[in-house]
């Protein structure tokens, strides 16, 4: 990838810079910021070497969100004039120096997640080159991600130059010992991430959903726990870099307790590792050189479902000699809920990206910039 590190000098020139937004909100109040705050290198270094900056983001799936309390935070930090189209920009920035602007949620053009040429083709005419800082949007081949590049120089901003060095560092040159570390739920895209770690790391830990599926494989109750099944998990079941819970927090609706893997009631429903195994894995990871982590162990925004994942969080926040990279939605917030982000070597800002780049390597959105 090109980076924005390579340019010196950008004034006169139009940055149209794609960042990633898509926080969570409770009405017009931003609950976490950490997306916002990781794209801020990019905007000041842009902004330093004298460019106008157009950003491009959205926030949920259907484009209702309004991104203008994004924009209310971010003047905060940086001036920014939040505009209602990108349409509206030519017209405003001829008419004044150097300026930042945010559009409105791009997921309201229809073209959007079409990859629509005609729609990339108009965003690409508002500027003289194209950035890229979105990196956990990058696994959508979308207008604004992979269809803008075919029309503009294209470059990769500072927040995605970490993404891909740092999880392309715990891929292909991890130090040993090497613990990968895998919870939340979607079989379906950690599947393979299991399959290809099994034959790389010293240690693959499931927790989460996922583990159900394991648990209940290997003959155990596992009540009304979520359980995708479909798999056939035999094979990963002899492997024995694979581990599984020994204990579980379960509840029945009413009363919540810690208990084997064996002795699960069938009107309980597993909610988190137990404090056994999160000692256990405590213990290992105090010795890892490496950890690779992506989604929590337990339905942490319950108050019986966060313990394990904080318990282990915090012995991985202790080893200072550990290359630690913490990946996927869910996981953050945890980290972020704890104050722990500068304790680890890297929090990444994906969740689906992270892990389609951990499986394939590369993004639609990476490639677009080559």
């Amino acid at each position: 990838m090109k980076s924005i590190s390579s340019l010196k000098n950008l004034k006169g020139k139009t940055v149209l810079l794609r960042a990633d937004f898509n926080v969570p909100f409770s009405g017009n109040k931003v609950l976490d910021p950490f997306r916002i705050t990781a794209v801020l290198p990019t905007l000041k270094y842009l902004k330093k070497l004298g460019a106008n900056i157009i950003i491009v983001s959205h926030a949920g799936d259907d484009g209702e969100q309004s991104l203008a309390p994004v924009a209310k935070l971010l003047a905060k930090s940086i001036p920014v004039t939040f505009v209602a189209s990108f349409r509206d920009i030519p017209r405003i920035v001829s008419t004044g120096s150097p300026r930042v602007f945010l559009c409105e949620n791009i997921r309201r053009e229809a073209g959007e997640k079409k990859n629509d040429m005609k729609l990339a083709k108009e965003l690409a005419s508002l500027a003289d080159l194209y950035v890229n800082d979105a990196f956990p949007v990058s696994h959508r081949a979308h207008a604004s991600i992979a269809g803008v590049p075919k029309y503009l120089s294209a470059y990769a901003g500072l927040q995605m130059e970490k993404e891909v060095k740092h999880l392309s560092q715990a891929i292909t040159k991890p130090k040993k010992p090497f613990i990968f570390l895998l919870g939340g739920a979607k079989f379906e895209t950690k599947m393979p991430l299991i399959k290809k770690f099994i034959s790389r790391a010293d240690y693959v830990f499931v927790g989460g959903a996922l583990a159900n599926d394991f648990l209940k494989a290997d003959g155990f109750e596992v009540g009304t726990s979520l359980v995708e099944g479909g798999y056939n998990l035999k094979p990963l079941l002899a492997n024995k870099r694979l581990l599984l819970p020994l204990d579980v927090v379960v509840t029945d609706g009413k009363k919540t307790r810690s208990c084997s893997v064996e002795s699960v009631e069938k009107n309980e429903m597993i909610v988190d590792i137990g404090p056994e195994s999160a000692k256990l894995l405590s213990q290992a990871i105090a010795k890892a050189h490496t950890v690779l982590w992506n989604g929590p162990f337990g339905m942490y925004k319950q108050a019986n479902g966060k313990a394990g994942t904080e318990t282990v969080l915090k012995a991985l926040a202790k080893n200072k000699k550990c290359f630690s990279v913490i990946g996927g939605g869910d996981i953050v917030a945890v980290v972020s809920s704890m104050k722990l982000e500068k304790k680890f070597s890297f929090v990444s800002t994906g969740g689906g990206a992270t892990l389609e780049f951990l499986a394939k390597g590369t993004l639609p959105g990476i490639k677009a910039l080559k």
